[in-house]
């Protein structure tokens, strides 16, 4: 019989060795990780609140920067943080958790992204008809295929051929 060895958690070498230049990049990233937060959550708050930014772009907007919140949260808080450990590892767990976060999200805004694109389609290439295809239950349908519905048959490219009065009636 073969002997196994299971990797358990991964040693993280780092950008440096320099303890000095661990704290500088500590400092930056926090920094970056904490704008990113704040502008993402500034975002948010402004179109949640303003009654001015109620059409579906800024819906779109505003659901665009919770995910790219998210996204940055994955990853950039646990590589801050490691820069100011003697001992860097991450568990074999982690690290998985991490990836599929990062492709979870990412998938999340490509699709956020696409559909954003096609309400711009709607507003300029049948913008009379702009309000009855793009209404709030398109939104919500629309941004719920985001996050729980990326598997559904919808997604399938068979299904981008057939005509909008179908997919949205």
């Amino acid at each position: 019989m073969e002997s196994t060895n299971n990797v358990t958690e991964f040693v993280l070498l780092g950008l440096t060795q320099n303890p000095k230049m661990q704290k500088i990049i500590f400092v930056v990233f926090l920094l970056i990780y904490v704008i990113s937060m704040a502008g993402n959550l500034l975002i948010v708050i402004v179109i949640i609140t303003s009654s001015l930014l109620g059409s579906p772009m800024y819906f779109f907007l505003a659901y665009l920067s919770f995910i790219d919140g998210c996204y940055a949260s994955v990853s950039t808080r646990k590589l801050a943080l490691d820069s100011l450990h003697e001992k860097k590892t991450i568990r074999f767990n982690g690290c998985m958790a991490q990836v599929f976060g990062e492709h979870f999200f990412a998938g999340a805004e490509i699709i956020l992204l696409t559909m954003m694109a096609y309400d711009c389609y709607v507003a300029i290439c049948k913008s009379l008809h702009y309000a009855t295809i793009m209404n709030w239950r398109v939104c919500i349908l629309l941004s719920g295929n985001v996050m729980g519905g990326r598997f559904s048959p919808c997604n399938h490219p068979a299904a981008l051929h057939l005509p909008t009065t179908l997919l949205w009636s």
